[in-house]
């Protein structure tokens, strides 16, 4: 069986899901690239890496357009919206050809539904999404509040499942694990990385670290990240006596931050809706920390049950977090017991093996489905990647418009 995975660009967060694929496939599977990383990705630490599965359409199109038109499965993520370009008229011909596609998207009305009523929009998804209900397109939805976009506009029916992005995987011996537990009478570690702006809330962490000095909490904070918000967040922390608390390390490597993650207890994730998914909460996780998290971000409802595997608060709202940061503070067998679950979700379930392993059995069945002429009859697994997709209500939303002045 062949599979072809189609994109703007391979990236740090798809390598470890491609990775496996190539692993389980071999040369029957290729990664096409659709057009050059940008350089302003590149200065972030995107680096383009030498993988042999990877072929460039801007470089050889005649190899890239045989593997999206002649793979039995093709993988479709974001390529673009040149309706002109070679990419977009090669995967707009396999769509309609009737062979088996998996489509990959975050949200398509991340700043509000209520964009769907413009006439121009609809036709623009009619195009690129609603005509293909009856067709064999499936769609993996990168985050808890796609699959309610897409029923939204009546596409894919009975055929959106649940998926994300699979930053690669730390496994820990039973030692090492637990000397990253919590012991009582330490300090709390708390950790936050991402960039300093105001989409991801950073001024949460300062809230809450001003919270737990007048509670009494022995703690420390450790603030990874750089973006426009760096200096009012130095103003606050200088301001409300918590330079000693706090420290901020700027930009790092990734697996310098995942050092910091390892030697922190609790990590705090306060993005708003604009976060399509949030692939840090991840690392976290796998890095066993107890995470407290907004409940807007796309990967929150998928990787977090809250009070059994961390916690959730909801509004992006200071108040709230706060008093959940209190409680596990006041709850060391809480924290430990947050911190081995957010481990065991990531290192059981939501990573890039058992993602590559559920891509090749549901390609498999269409594949199969199609040979036989039948309606394929996929049976997901009950939860984790390619589970079922719930509609879930888009949390915070307007709160969120009347916070960046979209509303009056």
């Amino acid at each position: 069986m062949r599979i072809t995975f189609v994109s703007n660009y391979i990236n740090h967060h798809q390598i470890p899901f491609c990775n496996e694929m190539y692993k389980r496939l071999y040369d029957n599977f290729s990664f096409v690239e659709t057009m050059p990383m940008e350089e302003s990705r590149k200065s972030m630490g995107w680096e383009e890496e030498d993988l042999s599965y990877v072929h460039r359409i801007y470089e050889d199109e005649p190899l890239c357009a045989e593997l999206i038109k002649n793979c039995d499965v093709l993988i479709l993520g974001w390529i673009g919206d040149d309706r002109e370009s070679t990419a977009y008229k090669l995967t707009m011909e396999r769509l309609l050809s009737g062979k088996p596609v998996i489509r990959i998207s975050e949200r398509i009305y991340r700043e509000g539904r209520w964009k769907m009523i413009s006439p121009k929009g609809l036709i623009s998804k009619w195009r690129e999404h609603i005509r293909f209900r009856n067709n064999p397109v499936y769609m993996l939805c990168a985050g808890a509040y796609v699959s309610g976009d897409f029923k939204a506009i009546g596409a894919y029916p009975h055929k959106m499942y649940k998926w994300g992005y699979f930053p690669p995987l730390r496994r820990y011996e039973e030692i090492e694990l637990s000397s990253m537990m919590y012991q009582d009478g330490e300090p709390l570690q708390i950790c936050y990385a991402g960039r300093l702006i105001k989409l991801k809330h950073p001024e949460l962490v300062i809230e809450a670290a001003a919270y737990l000095k007048e509670k009494d909490v022995d703690f420390h904070v450790h603030m990874v990240g750089d973006g426009n918000l760096k200096s009012i967040l130095e103003d606050e922390i200088e301001k409300r006596g918590l330079a000693e608390y706090v420290t901020m390390y700027g930009s790092m490597e990734p697996d310098r931050v995942r050092d910091i993650m390892e030697k922190s207890h609790v990590f705090i994730f306060g993005s708003n809706y604009l976060e399509g998914w949030g692939a840090v909460v991840n690392e976290a996780m796998n890095s066993a920390c107890a995470v407290i998290a907004s409940n807007e971000a796309g990967c929150v409802p998928y990787l977090i049950s809250d009070g059994e595997n961390g916690d959730t608060f909801p509004d992006c709202s200071s108040k709230k977090l706060n008093r959940k940061l209190y409680r596990l503070a006041k709850d060391p067998d809480r924290i430990r017991r947050y911190q081995r679950e957010a481990y065991d979700t990531i290192e059981s379930l939501w990573n890039a093996e058992v993602a590559a392993d559920r891509c090749i059995r549901l390609s498999e069945n269409l594949v199969l489905g199609r040979k036989s002429s039948e309606e394929s009859e996929y049976i997901p697994d009950l939860e984790g990647p390619l589970s079922i997709a719930e509609i879930l209500k888009p949390a915070g939303f307007i709160r969120s418009l009347r916070e960046d002045n979209h509303l009056e």
